[in-house]
């Protein structure tokens, strides 16, 4: 299996527009980060995790000749915003599978509602074919998928596992039922912002304490503000099996 990082920055991205910190200054090219996104691919297969305003950009530089579809996380824009931007794969091969919960395609219908109509639909708007996620797994052609509910704040969200590969976005909390569902991992992708604590979301500390209470064999850190730092400094403070993610980074398991 083959994850690649898209994106893994927070929802304003770095560099931030008109900011001076050191970090979004920073020459070191892990120090870029769109926001947050990931491709998993495995057989013929290649589904996104999360479709931010990015999306079109990290296609392209991805060079990700198709798609089989896209697992949203939570309704925020920094996780949504590109919706439209499915157009070329639609094209290809019709419309296109979506999961999520129930909240976040109603929301979806709400804000791309030209996308979801079915009588006098634009020319060349996109399609979509919706899945709604409850608690149980699913399949994604041969292979099953194990929706995480996570907290994001006050805000019930999710994440997913893939085999022995999961992606986890904008925790704050997980409840210890949850956990169980995280045993035996060989990658864990999990969030932290900055430093400093956040009210809806994990720092640093907060998410190394999942990670040594989790135990997967490697675990890599997305969704961060330029508050973390500098990735070079702060990789070498890190756990020997604990990593900053950075956009284009590829991480395969057997």
């Amino acid at each position: 299996m083959k994850l690649t990082f898209l994106g893994t920055g927070t929802s304003q991205g770095i560099p931030v527009i008109n900011s001076d910190d050191p970090v979004c200054l920073s020459t070191d090219k892990r120090d870029k980060r769109l926001r947050v996104s990931v491709l998993v691919e495995w057989g013929t297969n290649a589904y996104v995790i999360d479709c931010g305003p990015d999306f079109r950009y990290q296609m392209l530089r991805a060079n990700v000749r198709k798609i089989n579809g896209i697992l949203f996380t939570h309704e925020h824009a920094d996780h949504v915003a590109g919706l439209d931007d499915i157009r070329p794969y639609v094209f290809q091969i019709g419309a296109l599978p979506i999961y999520s919960s129930k909240r976040v395609l109603d929301d979806l219908h709400k804000r791309f509602s030209y996308i979801f109509e079915e009588e006098d639909k634009y020319p060349g708007a996109p399609s979509v074919l919706v899945n709604e996620i409850g608690d149980s797994p699913f399949r994604l052609g041969d292979l099953k998928i194990i929706p995480i509910k996570i907290k994001h704040g006050k805000l019930p969200i999710l994440g997913y596992r893939f085999e022995d590969i999961a992606y986890l976005t904008d925790v704050k909390s997980i409840q210890p039922e949850e956990k169980d569902k995280l045993k035996n991992l060989e990658v864990l992708v999990i969030n932290a912002l900055r430093i400093e604590p956040h009210h809806s979301h994990l720092n640093l500390d907060e998410a190394l304490e999942i990670i040594a209470e989790l135990k997967p064999k490697r675990a890599y850190i997305s969704h961060i503000s330029y508050k973390l730092g500098f990735h070079a400094e702060v990789e070498k403070k890190l756990p020997k099996n604990v990593f900053l993610a950075y956009d284009e980074l590829v991480v395969e398991t057997r």
